[in-house]
């Protein structure tokens, strides 16, 4: 997909003409999400239409379908799949090595009310999302006992909220077994350890931001006891945080993300074992009948089943765009109007990143469909590093998707968050409040600051510059 000059194929109305898959794509996925039935699984129906559709107007069929497959094959989805399926596994042995109960009880027992508790449950689901690599994962295994824990210690009940939905949204834009960090990195050519070193100031300080915000606003609230939680609590399902920490130093030596989450499969089953919190058959026995689950490997890999098909789907469609020359077309114009200094090209990654999330109620999807067709030789042009391409693309995908209502994770963590609400007999923020997740506008904010000023920007090569030095390259080169 890196050649966006070498047109293959013909399409009958030309550009218009190419533009038909994506916009048979597009409004399929506007209809579910809009409509709040958008998913993984439901969006491979309208993928499979845009392909059927762009058959018809392609003049040579056999070059169609060639296209197609080239993009399926691509060896970035390959890496990006295969890195899926390990994450997936990893994230069920967290969950069922006790994470949740450990976190719970990290923070009920330091004794945190109101305000303070609210960071607290910031935190926890920062550390849940880093260590499942799960965003709607984190708010429905948090969300449960979190919520009406932090109601009853006198936290404010949007902002309690808010905090798990902005340490999912943590999580998934820094965890290094997120489908997003996946995505971004090899859609870019950027090494794991690259992609998480450059990004951790930009999510640290949004992180901060938005942890003073939980501080001083989230309280207000009456404290009362609650048993019922207390009873759920399990000092040991903390330890599972080591596996965490095995992926992340694996990943920053310079390991393959999937020899990394390799060795985190294995630390997560050896503890989550050891503590007693499960055992070997949870993990994988021959199941009594046909058809049920042999474990915790099948559950894993199962979760992220949609994900893969959809990202197969997705990288077809994207070859059809890229080898009819729409995106090419797409290029030549922002280039031409939009786009004329390094500050600009990256604020451009960002808002084509956003533009590609609102719709779409899934990001990692989202970054695949404009990664490499888009975001990666824009920021080659003016010799961004891959790393800096990649974090530029999984910031910008972290803010709108978890603001949006009709977004598959903001969706999920209000249906817990009234389904928390309704079992305690206690009262729920609207769903509006997600509006105001205070991680993804800092997130925003910080994003903005660092493309306008040059903050954490890297060139390729180690090469440093700024935007006078990029726009006297282009000067130059225009001139000549």
């Amino acid at each position: 997909m890196e050649n966006l000059t070498e047109k293959k194929l013909d399409l009958y109305g030309g550009v218009w003409g190419g533009l038909v898959p994506l916009m048979v794509l597009i409004v399929g996925l506007v209809w579910l999400s809009v409509a709040e039935r958008g998913g993984t699984k439901p969006f491979w129906a309208c993928a499979w239409m845009a392909l059927v559709a762009g058959l018809f107007f392609a003049k040579n069929k056999h070059e169609y379908c060639q296209a197609a497959m080239r993009g399926i094959g691509d060896s970035t989805g390959i890496v990006i799949i295969t890195a899926w399926l390990f994450a997936g596994v990893f994230g069920k042995l967290m969950v069922g090595g006790g994470l949740v109960k450990g976190l719970l009880w990290l923070g009920m027992t330091t004794g945190a009310q109101g305000g303070l508790f609210t960071l607290v449950v910031f935190i926890a689901a920062m550390l849940f999302a880093l260590g499942t690599g799960t965003s709607t994962g984190t708010c429905i295994a948090l969300t449960p006992v979190l919520y009406p824990a932090g109601y009853f210690l006198g936290a404010d009940p949007a902002l309690l909220a808010t905090a798990i939905l902005s340490g999912a949204a943590f999580g998934d834009n820094l965890a290094p077994i997120s489908d997003t960090t996946i995505v971004s990195a090899y859609t870019q050519g950027a090494t794991m350890s690259d992609v998480v070193r450059s990004r951790f100031p930009l999510a640290i300080a949004a992180a901060t931001i938005a942890g003073t915000i939980f501080l001083v606003f989230g309280g207000g609230g009456t404290v009362q006891s609650l048993p019922q939680v207390q009873a759920q609590m399990n000092p040991t399902g903390a330890f599972m945080l080591i596996a965490l920490i095995v992926v992340v130093v694996s990943a920053l030596k310079g390991r393959h993300i999937i020899e990394s989450l390799i060795y985190g499969n294995i630390t997560a089953a050896i503890i989550g074992v050891s503590i007693g919190n499960m055992t070997l058959a949870d993990i994988f026995h021959v199941p009594a009948e046909r058809g049920l689950s042999t474990g915790i490997i099948q559950n894993g890999i199962n979760s992220v089943v949609g994900a893969a098909f959809f990202a197969i789907l997705i990288l077809a469609v994207t070859q059809i765009l890229v080898e009819s020359g729409i995106m090419e077309n797409i290029l030549v114009f922002a280039e031409k109007f939009m786009i004329g200094t390094v500050r600009q090209a990256e604020l451009s990654i960002i808002g084509v990143t956003i533009l590609a999330s609102i719709p779409i109620s899934a990001n990692a999807p989202a970054e695949l469909l404009v990664g490499p067709s888009l975001v990666k030789p824009i920021g080659k042009r003016f010799k961004l590093a891959p790393a800096r391409r990649a974090n530029l693309m999984d910031c910008a995908v972290c803010t709108v998707f978890f603001i949006l209502p009709w977004h598959i994770v903001v969706a999920g963590w209000y249906a817990a968050v009234i389904s928390s609400s309704e079992a305690f007999g206690i009262s729920a923020p609207p769903i509006t409040a997600a509006l105001c997740n205070p991680y993804s506008w800092a997130l925003f904010a910080v994003l903005m600051f660092s493309a306008i000023t040059g903050w954490n920007r890297a060139y390729e090569e180690n090469e440093e510059g700024d935007d006078t030095d990029m726009d006297n390259v282009q000067s130059v080169s225009e001139a000549a």
